[in-house]
């Protein structure tokens, strides 16, 4: 008859429960982490789509009144897949696709900087060197209208496990020309050195 302690040392049929309970909080974590990216993925991929729709709809004639009907098409879209997201939308406009950047200017001192006195092209007509010289709004016709929403959406599965907020954040936004119904309103784009 062997001892206690030589039997015990012998036996391996428990060592499948030993390990399961080893691996499970791993594999559950990495489940957990896969689902809420997931999920946040499609959410991105609504977003978008609904923001495309919605930049396209507010290009149009007479819509550019209608941002809150808009904002609320798209908010209606999310609030589908997840019904506690809040939003936040924003327009800007420009007169061409080209003036969506910062103003162009003379980098005399070459800091990659606008530095007061270096002197810029003024494309918004404001006197002021802007990093973005757009227009809050849709803008008129033939304008570059840019459409953004940003939603934030409590996460799906408690992933403050493992260090995430439980709420995350998705940006979608589109570039679009307003249909020329109108006469473009274009600022004479000038050179200021102030």
């Amino acid at each position: 008859m062997t001892s206690f302690p030589h039997r015990l040392k012998s036996d391996d049929r428990g060592s499948p429960a030993v390990e399961f309970v080893l691996v499970l909080p791993v594999a559950l974590l990495m489940m957990l982490g896969l689902g809420d990216l997931a999920y946040q993925a499609y959410l991105e991929s609504v977003l978008t789509g609904a923001v495309q729709k919605a930049g396209r709809d507010a290009t149009i004639q007479g819509k550019a009144a209608e941002t809150s009907a808009i904002d609320q098409m798209v908010m209606d879209a999310v609030k589908v897949v997840s019904s506690r997201a809040t939003f936040v939308s924003s327009r800007k406009n420009y007169d061409n696709y080209t003036a969506v950047a910062a103003e162009p200017f003379t980098d005399t001192n070459h800091n990659g900087v606008h530095d007061a006195g270096e002197c810029y092209s003024d494309v918004n007509g404001n006197n002021v060197w802007d990093a973005d010289p757009g227009s809050s709004g849709e803008g008129g016709a033939s304008d570059v209208s840019v459409y953004k929403m940003t939603a934030t959406f409590p996460r799906l599965f408690p992933t403050w496990l493992v260090g995430w907020s439980s709420t995350a954040s998705i940006t979608a936004s589109t570039y679009l020309k307003n249909q020329p119904y109108a006469t473009q309103n274009v600022v004479t784009v000038t050179t200021k050195c102030n």
